[in-house]
Formats: structure tokens, C-alpha cells, sequence
């Protein structure tokens, strides 16, 4: 035995590989040396050939006759004649005084192989001082009339060539440009930081003005009173979302397989392996454990300076976000004020509570896109209820349907009434999509969703919603609305970022959507239709859903993190290793458009999932827009209220129907096509809803569905019903798992049997852990299916598992 284990020694020699080390660091440190005694002998040849001799004359052109071959002239350079040699080939027949930074990289080359440091950290070094060198020698070459001999033969030829083209003075201009480039990004000169330094230097002036008349006078007389107060700091600029794009292109790694940049990053350190040491008996074998390596900095500091931070983009990278321009331009948009109207409205309201003895101190009208707001001032001593009671008197007075008071307005000391225009204009989605406050919304998951009655672009975040609830009578614009949702966010966030689950019991509303399945949509794994019109696999959809919801949070828990964005940013900040089951988590979006048909076919099995997914999934990113035309109470229940904040509210046919949304009237006083009621909890917001028409939605989804899309749908975890119908837990031992004794291992020591703890102790799939944990419950080693808890496991320590297996094997 100890004859095989000397031969095993010879033929491994773990101590080659150290040996080899030190060797490449011995050559290393030598060559270092090396360059930095060349960069040495460089400096004293290039000073020596301006410094005069014995004869007064500089060295350089004493020397000019002198060659290597000839040893009966002696140099005056200090390093004799090779050191001539080397001046007069780089400065005189070279690029002159430029040529010093040789000297410079030379050395600093040298002392990073013999510190042992990074050489690639150079590149940069190099090629700027290359860049400077061949610069300074055209500049000094320009002067070659009074400074000659300065920029060298290369200089003096480059002015001679550029000037027979463009001309003393076009060389001159070339010259400046060449200058500007380099002190813009090498020195990285900007406006800001030339503001900066006047700035200083004009405080510092005023700070010795201030201690001279200190000095002189005795007494502290204070500038600023007699000169113009100082400009406050700049603020730093916000990017917009176009100059993302154009940095991810520059960031881009040139490679083809964007896997290759996610696997980077996750490589481990190998484990040391230990010394072998042979004595004299042979028998006898010592084995030294090699001490670990350390890291010196941190290793996502450093994974990030080498490849930059992971971009979830990078698969897509050449997508392109749809044109504003694929949606329609209508002709006849814009507010036209009719002030012919606005006086008939008003006088009429003024008369109308005239008749009822309430003065009017002041009044003003406010023009929206469909309604006008009319805002009064009453009279003092005039009661609020009185004027709210007389709400149907005025719509009376001004034929009108749709009259809304609201008394008083919030933030206001005044009474609106809200009054339908005559001719209403429609708000199309172009111009929402191509506002300022749109295109510039610092939000996680912006939505326009059309303009308030001042004509603003009313904006969301479905991000801090967190859930969204609409209802609306039929034809009142609920799929109008839904479809303005997903076409803002299709016009703001990249495929990597977000992904919707349709929901579509009417078969015909969402189908469009089909065409960008492999971009934007999530489904389950053996669904061939992405779009969910079934009942049925709506149920099974949504507890995936909450499996999903699951295994995001115990990621959270295991990345030590509150919520999606924090978690996100620590995985694009390459702290978290993909190898542990960590991944890039994009927004998912659960839209219903027809809740109450689901909830008279399913009930509990639909509205237990949604609630479940309400009160938790807002931290991992998972927000629910759930639309129903019928807002029954035994449809919008209190759990569903409760946890639906932000409400959307289109016209509904009665007071009863607006309260059961708002928990207020008003929505049944709205005139349809589009006009909403937003509440957020707090006050109500009146909203024209903008129009996108189906065959915009049609151009749009061609443009997505026609670019380069993932290999397939976001898939959501596999679910399996309650009953286990779907299982056959009749499995053979020897059709198990190969990993089938450690999954039970790590069940058994975990007391959980869970799926999800399988996906991160073995790096496994979602599917494959589904069918170890349905293995495990065939040979008994964990309970049935209970819901949304985790297993029972039924063995209670290792030692019983091993005996649990001896058994199976004697059975056998």
C-alpha cells in the first residue's frame, strides 16, 4: 500500500505546479527590472542630448556623426554611443521633446511586474500617452521655424504632409481638436468642473479681501453685502431613457452568448490541494494542508470593475422600444373653448343658486379635454350641504348629464362643479405617450393613463399602487383602459424587465397580445396558449403564481434584502451568486379583464389565490389589474377591497354600484366614453381616459413580436392541484432519481419538504425538484400535498433514513 501511494506521489508531484508560480514570478520581477533600468538609461540619453559638451554644443548634435560601428569618435552623451544612438533615433529622427514619455511608460510597466500588479490596468496608460505623444510632436513640429529640432523628423513630416492638404492653419485647428480630445477624456475637463474651479478661486480672492480689511481696519466687514450672492451647485443631471440605451450598446460585451457574462462572475476558487511528503519509511506519508488563498479585495467589487454590472438586457440587447409613431395622430385633438357656452354655464349656475338665496362671490372655469370644472366662491354664512343638496336642481337648470359637485374641493377653499362639454375631444394615446411627464417619469412601472380636467397627463406608478381594480358598466371603456396599461408599459420597460400574465375569460379582448408571447408574456410550462381564456387553468395559474411568490421571497430572505428593487440591484451589483439558485427577478403583472365571470364559475378556488397574492406579492414584484363590469359585492368582496387601494372607476348605472368601487358616489354621474374616477385611497381623481384603438395595439405588437425574442415565455413554476390527480405516485426504485437519497437527506435534516428548498441545496429546476418531492411521498419519506405549507416529513433524523433505506434494500 505505501509502494502505491509513493508511485501516486510521483505521478501527480503536487509541488510542479508551485514551482512553476515562483518560476513565471521570478521572470516576471526580472523582466520588471529589466524596464525599469531601460526606462533609466532612456532618461539620461534624452537629458544628455540637450545638455552642451565640451565644446558648448548640445550633445545630441555633436553626436551626429557618430555610429556604433565607430569606435574612434567618443560620444558626449552620458551613456555613451549607444546612448546617442537611442536619443538620435527617437528625438531627432523621431518625435523630439515627446519623446520623454517613453521614459514614463517604461517605468511604470516595470513597477507594475515587479509589484506583481495587474498589467492589464495599463492599457489605458498606454494608449493615452501614445495618443499625447504623437499630438505633442506634431505640435512642437508646427514650431519647427523657431523651436526646431523639438517635435523631431516625425513631426516636422506630419506638418509638412498635413499643410500641403489643408493648410497651416487647418493643421493648427487639427492640432486644438486633437488637444481638446485628450484633456476631455483623459483628463476628463468638463464644463462643470471649469465652473467649479473659478467658483473656488473667486471665493478664495473674496476670503483674502475679507482678512486684508480684517487686517487693516479691525473690524470683519463682509463682501457679500456689497457683491452678488454665489450661484447655488449645480444639480447632477437626471438621464433619460434614451441615453440608457445609448450607454448599454457602449457597454455591450462583444461576445455572442450573453450566458457566457452571468456564468463569469460565478467560477469559484479552487481548493487547495495538499502537500505530499515522502520519509524514509515508506509506509509512512505526511500530508501538509495548503493554506487557503486569500482575496485581498472584495470579489463583487472586483467582478464588477472587470465585467461592469450584470444587464438582464444583454440577451436582448439590440431590442428597440416601439415608435411613437406607430400610434395614430388624430386630426381633430386639442381643448377649443367655446366661450359662448362657458357664459350661458355659468349664468345659469348662478342663477340657479340664486334661486335658492346663495350668493356667489367669485366663480371660475377650468377647460378639460370633456368636462369643465367650474369652481365657486360663496358667500360667507352659506352653508356646504346646501349647495351639495342641490346637485340634480342644477343638471336640471343646464340640461346636462353627468353634473358632479364636489364640496369643497380638496386643497381649496372652494366648491367645484363639474359640467360636460357639449362637444367633447377625445385624448388619443400618442399624445400621453409622447408627453414630457411621461417620457421623463422616474417610476418602476409608469402608467398614462389619459388627462385630468386642467389638461395634465395624468401619470401613475403601479409599482406603489400596488393592485389596481376596475369596474365599469358595459361598453364604458374598461378594455379602452387595460389596453392604455399595457401599452404604457410596453412603451417604457425592456422584456428582460417585466412580464404580464393575461387573463382573458372573453376569448377576444387580449388575443393581440399572443404575438409578443416570447417577449413579455409568462406561462405555465405546459401551456401552448399563453393568453388564459380556461377557467380552469386560470386556478392553476394563480397558484403558481403564489408558488412563484414563494420562491422570490425565500431568494429575499437568502439575499438579505426587503424587496424586489433592493434584491435586483444587489444581483446587478454581482453580489449574489447565480450557482445558489439567485436570478435577475423581472415585474410580473397579473391582468383579469373579467373577474365576476371567474368568480361565478370558480368562487373560493380564484378569490383564496388573489387575496394570498394581494396581501404579499407587492415586495416581489408581482402586481395584480383585475377589471369586472358587474362591482357586485359578492363580486368586489371586502377582502378583494381591502386589498385593492387604487381604484378605477368608469360610469355604472347606480349609487349603490359606486360606493361598492369608490366607497363613494360619483362614478354613476360620470357621461362614459372613457371619463374615469382614479382613487388611491385618498381623494378622487377625474380622468379622460385615452384612447389607443385596436389596430394601434396591432401595429404595436408587430413591431415587438418581429425583433429577435427569448427561446420561449417566462415560464412560472409547475403547479399540482390538491386532490393529486395529476401525480402517479406509484414510482419504481428503479426509476428513481439520481439525486433521489440526497434530496431525502436534505428533507430529513431540513424537517421541510419543500420544492423550493431542493431548487437551491441542489441547483436544481423547478420541475426536477417537483418530481423528487412526488418520489419522496410515493416511498413515504414526506406527506401529501397541503396547500401553500410545506410537507410533512415523516423520518425523523439521518440514522433513521439510513435504516429506512437498509430496510427498502432487504425488502428487495
Amino acid at each position: 500500500m505505501a509502494k502505491t501511494v509513493k508511485k501516486e506521489s510521483k505521478e501527480k508531484d503536487p509541488q510542479s505546479d508551485i514551482k512553476i508560480l515562483k518560476t513565471k514570478k521570478q521572470y516576471r520581477m526580472l523582466f520588471g527590472f529589466l524596464l525599469i533600468l531601460l526606462s533609466i538609461a532612456f532618461l539620461v540619453s534624452f537629458i544628455s542630448y540637450f545638455v552642451p559638451g565640451e565644446s558648448g554644443i548640445a550633445s545630441g548634435l555633436a553626436d551626429q556623426s557618430v555610429t556604433i560601428g565607430d569606435r574612434s569618435q567618443p560620444a558626449n552623451n552620458w551613456f555613451g554611443i549607444i546612448g546617442s544612438e537611442i536619443a538620435k533615433l527617437f528625438i531627432y529622427q523621431g518625435f523630439g521633446i515627446a519623446s520623454f514619455l517613453f521614459v514614463k511608460l517604461l517605468f511604470l510597466s516595470g513597477s507594475f511586474l515587479v509589484l506583481d500588479l495587474p498589467i492589464k490596468k495599463l492599457k489605458n496608460t498606454w494608449f493615452w500617452d501614445l495618443f499625447a505623444i504623437i499630438v505633442l510632436s506634431i505640435f512642437f513640429g508646427f514650431f519647427s521655424a523657431t523651436l526646431p529640432g523639438l517635435g523631431g523628423a516625425i513631426g516636422f513630416e506630419m506638418n509638412d504632409f498635413l499643410g500641403d492638404y489643408i493648410g497651416q492653419t487647418g493643421t493648427f485647428l487639427g492640432i486644438i481638436f486633437a488637444i481638446v480630445i485628450y484633456l476631455i477624456f483623459k483628463i476628463k475637463i468638463s464644463p462643470d468642473a471649469i465652473k467649479t474651479f473659478f467658483e473656488k478661486k473667486h471665493k478664495d480672492i473674496k476670503d483674502n479681501l475679507n482678512e486684508l480689511i480684517v487686517a487693516e481696519n479691525g473690524a470683519d466687514y463682509n463682501l457679500e453685502e456689497f457683491a452678488v450672492k454665489e450661484d447655488e451647485e449645480l444639480e447632477q443631471p437626471t438621464l433619460k431613457p434614451s441615453q440608457f440605451e445609448i450607454n448599454k450598446e457602449a457597454l455591450k460585451p462583444t461576445i455572442e452568448n450573453a450566458s457566457e457574462i452571468n456564468l463569469e462572475p460565478t467560477i469559484k476558487t479552487p481548493e487547495p490541494e495538499p502537500e505530499i511528503i515522502t520519509t524514509n519509511d515508506e509506509a509512512f506519508v505526511i500530508e501538509q494542508a495548503a493554506d487557503e488563498d486569500v482575496i485581498e479585495e472584495n470579489l463583487a467589487a472586483k467582478l464588477v470593475a472587470d465585467f461592469g454590472e450584470f444587464d438582464p438586457t444583454l440577451e436582448l440587447s439590440n431590442y428597440k422600444f416601439p415608435t411613437i409613431d406607430l400610434l395614430k395622430e388624430y386630426t381633430s385633438v386639442g381643448i377649443t373653448i367655446n366661450q359662448e357656452e362657458l357664459e350661458e354655464n355659468k349664468n345659469r349656475i348662478v342663477e340657479t343658486l340664486k334661486n335658492y338665496k346663495i350668493d356667489i362671490a367669485q366663480i371660475k372655469a377650468t377647460v378639460g379635454p370633456s368636462v369643465t370644472l367650474y369652481e365657486i366662491v360663496p358667500e360667507a354664512g352659506i352653508r356646504i350641504s346646501k349647495i351639495k343638496s342641490l346637485e340634480d336642481d342644477i343638471a336640471l337648470s343646464l340640461a346636462a348629464l353627468g353634473i358632479r359637485i364636489i364640496a369643497p374641493i380638496p386643497g381649496k377653499g372652494t366648491i367645484g362643479i363639474e359640467v360636460p362639454n357639449k362637444n367633447p375631444t377625445m385624448v388619443p394615446m400618442k399624445t400621453v405617450i409622447s408627453s414630457a411627464k411621461f417620457q421623463e417619469a422616474e417610476m418602476e412601472l409608469p402608467i398614462a393613463l389619459g388627462k385630468t380636467i386642467s389638461n395634465e397627463t395624468f401619470v401613475v406608478d403601479l409599482a406603489k399602487m400596488p393592485h389596481l381594480l376596475m369596474a365599469g358598466a358595459t361598453g364604458q371603456g374598461k378594455s379602452v383602459g387595460l389596453n392604455a396599461v399595457l401599452t404604457s408599459l410596453l412603451y417604457k420597460k425592456h422584456p428582460a424587465e417585466v412580464k404580464f400574465v393575461l387573463v382573458d375569460p372573453k376569448k377576444v379582448e387580449l388575443t393581440l397580445f399572443n404575438k409578443i408571447e416570447r417577449h413579455y408574456l409568462a406561462k405555465l410550462p405546459d401551456d401552448s396558449d399563453a393568453i388564459i381564456t380556461d377557467n380552469t387553468k386560470v386556478i392553476l395559474t394563480l397558484n403558481s403564481l403564489c408558488i412563484e411568490m414563494d420562491n422570490r421571497y425565500s431568494l429575499l430572505k437568502d439575499a438579505m434584502v426587503r424587496n424586489i428593487k433592493e434584491y435586483n440591484d444587489k444581483f446587478k451589483a454581482r453580489k449574489l451568486n447565480p450557482e445558489n439558485g439567485h436570478r435577475f427577478l423581472p415585474y410580473i403583472i397579473l391582468v383579469v379583464d373579467e373577474f365576476a365571470d371567474l368568480i361565478m364559475t370558480a368562487g373560493k378556488e380564484v378569490e383564496t389565490p388573489i387575496a394570498r397574492l394581494a396581501q404579499l406579492a407587492r415586495a416581489i414584484g408581482i402586481h395584480l389589474i383585475i377589471a369586472t363590469q358587474r362591482p357586485s359585492v359578492n363580486v368586489i368582496t371586502g377582502i378583494i377591497k381591502a386589498n385593492f387601494p387604487a381604484r378605477i372607476a368608469f360610469r355604472v348605472t347606480s349609487k349603490i354600484d359606486s360606493r361598492t368601487i369608490l366607497d363613494t358616489q360619483g362614478a354613476d354621474q360620470l357621461i362614459g366614453r372613457g371619463d374615469l374616477l382614479y382613487s388611491n385611497g385618498n381623494d378622487l381623481v377625474r380622468v379622460q381616459c385615452a384612447f389607443v384603438d385596436t389596430p394601434e395595439v396591432e401595429k404595436i405588437v408587430d413591431y415587438i413580436g418581429s425583433q429577435k425574442a427569448y427561446a420561449s415565455a417566462y415560464l412560472l413554476p409547475e403547479y399540482v392541484g390538491e386532490e393529486g390527480s395529476s401525480v402517479n405516485l406509484e414510482f419504481d426504485i428503479s426509476e428513481r432519481d439520481s439525486l433521489f437519497r440526497e434530496a431525502a437527506e436534505i428533507i430529513v435534516t431540513a424537517q421541510q419538504g419543500s420544492a423550493s428548498l431542493l431548487q437551491r441545496k441542489l441547483k436544481l429546476g423547478y420541475n426536477r425538484a417537483g418530481r423528487l418531492i412526488d418520489q419522496l411521498e410515493a416511498a413515504g419519506v414526506v406527506g401529501p400535498f397541503e396547500g401553500s405549507k410545506a410537507r410533512s416529513v415523516n423520518i425523523p433524523d439521518l440514522a433513521s433514513l439510513d435504516q429506512f433505506f437498509t430496510n427498502e434494500q432487504n425488502n428487495d
